[in-house]
């Protein structure tokens, strides 16, 4: 339960994590993305999502992550029911706990609006899916359930924000880190 295991045909390669596929590459603004790394999110001892993150090139560290220009996308299927509010406060807390106070004030009406995003859903339930996608010239598009929502996020200081969620001095899983920054296998 819960490793990875590479499978597939040469021609569709992926990584299959507790029943979930993510693709070796994405196409993202008409941009081949990688397969940096992917694994399972777990809040004590209960496995709650997976995550994948694509990148136009691999990267081994958050200052390498943050440093390429092109587009990003963090890919996130559920395993569990969550409420979607919950999830929404869980995010702005991950946030909130990467930033100085003074960068977090200034983003503060995107995590409200991002937190409202995901009130909106009420709840995620397993197998569910949504994607926070950088996308350069555009901004940030948060999808749920295969569904742009609203308007992009124009900061691009808000997509480095949310990745600090996963990928900042103090990560909401700290394997779960290694795992999307490719230094480990789950």
């Amino acid at each position: 339960m819960g490793s990875a295991v590479l499978a597939g045909s040469a021609m569709a390669p992926r990584t299959t994590l507790d029943g979930v596929t993510y693709k070796v590459s994405v196409e993202l603004q008409r941009q081949s993305l990688l397969l940096n790394g992917a694994g399972i999110r777990y809040k004590t001892v209960l496995q709650v999502y997976t995550a994948g993150l694509y990148l136009e090139s691999k990267a081994a560290s958050s200052a390498a992550v943050n440093a390429l220009q092109g587009p990003k996308r963090m890919s996130i299927t559920m395993l569990r029911e969550i409420d979607s509010r919950e999830l929404g406060r869980l995010f702005a807390r991950g946030i909130e706990d990467n930033m100085d106070k003074a960068s977090f004030s200034k983003l503060i009406p995107s995590v409200l609006r991002m937190s409202q995003i995901f009130s909106d859903h009420k709840n995620l339930q397993a197998g569910d899916q949504f994607a926070i996608d950088w996308i350069p010239g555009t901004g940030t598009v948060i999808t749920v359930k295969g569904q742009a929502q609203g308007e992009p996020f124009k900061e691009p200081a808000f997509f480095q924000a949310l990745l600090s969620i996963w990928l900042g001095e103090h990560p909401a899983d700290w394997k779960l880190k290694e795992a999307l920054l490719g230094q480990v296998n789950n």
